[in-house]
């Protein structure tokens, strides 16, 4: 969170006197000791939050910006917010009434920059010397069944991995709004699972051989979720797992909430073989803004990014003599509760707990 430092400008409101013969109305007594303090919102872009606090007070306006665009609140507690959603430098007045024409007043401004409007890392929607071949932005009002297909029930094994999560269609646990996929794990009992999720895939709709693939999204956390976007082998009705192969772009376990991990899985019969790579934010934790997750796949060679730093790669160098990653492959979007790997909720785990998606985009080359 970041704090905006004030050099506020005093100045008095002006009380009105009127005249009745030779007699003048006092004037109404002033508020008295004024203070501000602005912060800027480290996860709303673009949002002023104020508070100010003042003796011998009925109640508190705050003007954010000026002319045709600025808004005006009033409060009785002294807390006001407003979002501006363009970058500029806009004043904002604080008023201390005692009525509304006798009070005291703050002036100063705030610069909302570019950093400040966006509520996390993000990519270009071109790349020299790529197509943009396939995206999905969310922008609509319900999930795009030309492309997506919902996975419902619990799978054989709890999908395989001894999961907890029972997964339905339709908006119960997977919405899309305001240009965001939201991908909901509940703690609920459906069927015989005591909770609920969402898993979607684009098997047979919207399948892929290479090219840069860039996903954006914000993750959950807790013990026992476990968020994951990756991709199968076009041919598992076929060839079965792990021999259609597993492109794993992205998944964490929600009790290390600020590493995520990538990896491909292989091999003849189960179990697989696999190779993964991790990396770690600096600061902060993967529930906290917007990443992106990236492969960039090619012919015999793939490439993990996360906010286009590097972090792992495959070739048949190193996964010997089985590769089968020069296929068509497609997506899978999920967030599973419990399994073999990040263990079961416990009393720590908040429900419910959400993935973000902002966008999946795939390029090729020209």
């Amino acid at each position: 969170m970041r704090i905006v430092s004030l050099a506020f400008l005093s100045v008095l409101g002006m009380t009105i006197s009127s005249c009745t013969g030779n007699e003048v109305e006092p004037k109404a007594q002033l508020p008295e000791n004024l203070m501000v303090e602005m912060t800027l919102s480290s996860s709303v872009r673009g949002k002023v939050d104020v508070k100010a606090t003042a003796q011998k007070v009925n109640y508190f306006t705050f003007l954010f910006g000026s002319g045709v665009t600025g808004v005006t609140v009033e409060s009785s507690t002294g807390n006001a917010s407003h979002t501006f959603d363009k970058p500029g430098k806009y004043p904002i007045r604080v008023r201390a009434h005692v009525t509304p024409t006798a009070f005291i007043e703050k002036i100063d401004s705030v610069v909302i920059d570019e950093a400040g409007l966006q509520d996390g890392y993000n990519t270009p929607n071109s790349y020299t010397g790529y197509n943009l071949v396939w995206a999905d932005e969310f922008n609509g009002t319900e999930l795009d069944l030309g492309s997506w297909t919902y996975n419902v029930g619990r799978g054989n094994g709890g999908w395989g991995n001894n999961e907890s999560q029972y997964y339905t269609d339709g908006t119960s646990n997977c919405n899309v709004k305001d240009g965001r996929l939201i991908i909901t794990a509940k703690k609920e009992s459906v069927g015989s699972a005591e909770y609920s999720s969402a898993r979607i895939v684009t098997q047979g709709k919207k399948e892929f051989q290479f090219g840069r693939i860039d996903i954006r999204a914000k993750l959950p956390k807790g013990q026992g979720i476990w968020p994951a976007l990756w991709m199968l082998g076009s041919n598992i009705t076929s060839a079965g797992w792990p021999a259609c192969g597993e492109i794993d772009i992205m998944e964490l376990i929600g009790h290390i909430p600020n590493t995520v991990y990538g990896t491909a899985h292989w091999g003849a019969s189960f179990p697989s073989t696999y190779k993964t790579g991790q990396i770690s934010l600096p600061a902060g934790e993967f529930d906290d803004q917007y990443h992106v997750f990236t492969i960039i796949w090619e012919q015999n060679q793939i490439k993990w990014y996360m906010d286009d730093k590097a972090y792992h790669t495959i070739t048949p160098s190193n996964t010997g003599s089985i590769y089968p990653f020069n296929n068509k492959f497609f997506f899978i979007f999920n967030v599973a509760v419990g399994g073999n790997w990040p263990g079961y909720p416990d009393g720590t785990t908040v429900f419910p707990q959400t993935m973000e998606v902002d966008f999946v985009r795939v390029f090729q080359k020209n």
